[in-house]
């Protein structure tokens, strides 16, 4: 990125108000900084030296940016290795040449305790499923940035925004948001195949028992992230995500009403994809037809499928591979 687009997105991110989503919002970078959120208020009186950070990915705004929390939640899906870190994240941490970070176990829910033992100036959860409770309890360690609307609905460019709002730098995130759209905007040019496809993203299926079809609606970060990759939201999904719910079901007698989906992106293997095929249901599906289907592991890049501020980056060429290849395969 050019020195000139960084000082205009300096320029332009510092004087933007305090964007309100719902209630929700990032904010200058002079503090006192006030973020809106779904459970509340939030007031930063001064720039937070001890960052915390609870839930998925919430820590991957202020490495990106520099900044290596005191604490953040330990990965509980995808981690290969079982030592708590996402690969992009222990590449950053590696980057910046720190110590490892206090890592919490959420296994059983956020482990306030852990967090406390931190003394965190500031505790960021823009993209989680806080409950009420969960917020009034953190409140009392530090101030807390909460979701801007729903739970678990958080897309990464809000997750950026609200986060490094908290931080101070707004402006940063800004310029670090156009820098990761580039490399996306980059990778979608060099497959065509993707254009005028649709996608829907299943949540998972039993080989052993397709009843029922599980999918995450428009609400979810993994379906919104069909929209930076050159791929559409068929209609019949969009409809089905009446409500704030991140996920939905369907019978798989009722099947046709996703006739319109060109993609489906699942977690599963080949055993999967043989077993959609043989059952007489879904067989009927374009998509299972024409074996447009995207398996993933539960692996990192499966996780990475759900976009974060790092992972986008590292998962990104080969997830449009992988999208790409099941395009060509629709009519």
């Amino acid at each position: 990125m050019s020195c000139f687009l960084r000082l205009c997105l300096f320029l332009v991110a510092a004087c933007l108000p305090l964007l309100a989503a719902g209630g929700a919002g990032a904010g200058e970078s002079v503090f006192p900084v006030t973020i809106r959120h779904a459970l509340g208020t939030t007031v930063i009186a001064k720039k937070p030296e001890r960052v915390a950070t609870v839930a998925w990915a919430n820590h991957e705004v202020p490495l990106a940016l520099g900044i290596v929390p005191v604490g953040f939640a330990a990965a509980n899906f995808g981690d290969d290795d079982a030592d708590g870190l996402l690969p992009w994240v222990a590449e950053r941490l590696a980057e910046l040449k720190v110590d490892m970070p206090v890592l919490f176990d959420e296994g059983d829910g956020i482990d306030f305790e852990a967090v406390a033992a931190t003394r965190p100036d500031v505790i960021l959860a823009s993209y989680s499923g806080l409950s009420q409770a969960d917020y009034d309890t953190l409140s009392q360690i530090a101030p807390v940035v909460a979701y801007p609307q729903t739970p678990w609905s958080t897309d990464w460019r809000d997750m950026i925004r609200l986060n490094s709002a908290a931080l101070g730098m707004a402006s940063e995130g800004e310029v670090l948001i156009a820098e990761i759209e580039a490399k996306i905007a980059a990778e979608v040019a060099a497959h065509s195949d993707l254009r005028g496809k649709s996608a829907m993203f299943v949540t998972h299926l039993d080989a052993t028992d397709l009843s029922m079809v599980n999918f995450y609606t428009t609400h979810d970060t993994r379906v919104r992230f069909f929209k930076d990759l050159g791929l559409a939201t068929p209609k019949s999904v969009t409809d089905a995500s009446a409500g704030n719910s991140f996920s939905g079901s369907i019978s798989a007698e009722r099947i046709d009403a996703f006739d319109d989906v060109d993609i489906v992106v699942t977690y599963g293997d080949h055993q999967l994809i043989e077993a959609m095929s043989a059952n007489p249901l879904l067989a009927r599906m374009p998509a299972v037809a024409h074996n447009a289907v995207v398996t993933l592991g539960r692996d990192p890049v499966g996780t990475a499928a759900n976009p974060t501020p790092l992972s986008i980056a590292w998962v990104l060429k080969d997830y449009v591979a992988l999208l790409a290849e099941a395009a060509r395969k629709t009519k």
